[in-house]
């Protein structure tokens, strides 16, 4: 049993503190930027994040939507042990598959054969990530995402809910993939893509 910290006060804390009950760790409480908070979910609210020193035995994760928050925040905390979340009802495969420390995969998740997922990622409820991918660390594959086989994901990339990438595509670092979007070329420059076929736009819809 693992004793873990949770960074994080936020909507995705909820669903990585469920995980770590779910998985028979023992979640001793949380640390947030917000100084007005005491408690959250029933534990306490140990400090801010940068006080992470003071647990030099717990396993740290950072529940934190935003990718660049996600980066900012491991690049502050030096020597941490951290915490890999995995939903016991996600399905991981064991042929070669590498996931990085700090990732999150939630519930009903499917990660196929050969994968290798970065560090500090997300693998959003019900998303599929087959064969062969390359999801690079502090991605956020979103809710109901269908990505092919041999499909790679920059680092730092946002890939939105219900959006499908056909297999073999690259898509490059920071870039943002709309709700619903169908990625059918590769992705070479940074920015927010929308719409079927998934189109480069300097707005999000």
């Amino acid at each position: 049993m693992k004793n873990v910290i949770i960074i994080g006060t936020g909507g995705h804390a909820k669903v990585v503190a469920d995980i770590v009950k779910l998985s028979n760790d023992n979640l001793i409480g949380f640390l947030t930027s917000d100084k007005t908070i005491t408690s959250f979910l029933g534990k306490p609210v140990l400090g801010l994040d940068t006080e992470y020193k003071k647990f030099k035995d717990a396993h740290f994760i950072i529940a934190v939507g935003d990718s660049d928050a996600r980066k900012r925040i491991s690049g502050l905390m030096a020597d941490v042990k951290w915490y890999t979340a995995i939903h016991p009802k996600s399905i991981v495969s064991k042929t070669d598959t590498i996931i990085g420390e700090g990732t999150v995969i939630s519930a009903n998740a499917v990660v196929n054969s050969c994968s290798k997922i970065g560090n500090h990622c997300i693998i959003n409820t019900n998303c599929s990530v087959e064969h062969d991918n390359m999801i690079k660390s502090f991605s956020h594959i979103s809710v109901g995402a269908m990505l092919g086989g041999n499909v790679t994901v920059g680092m730092g990339t946002w890939v939105g809910i219900g959006a499908t990438v056909k297999n073999g595509i690259t898509i490059c670092d920071n870039c943002l993939i709309g709700a619903g979007a169908v990625v059918v070329k590769d992705i070479e420059t940074p920015g927010i893509y929308v719409g079927i076929p998934a189109k480069y736009t300097n707005k999000y819809i």
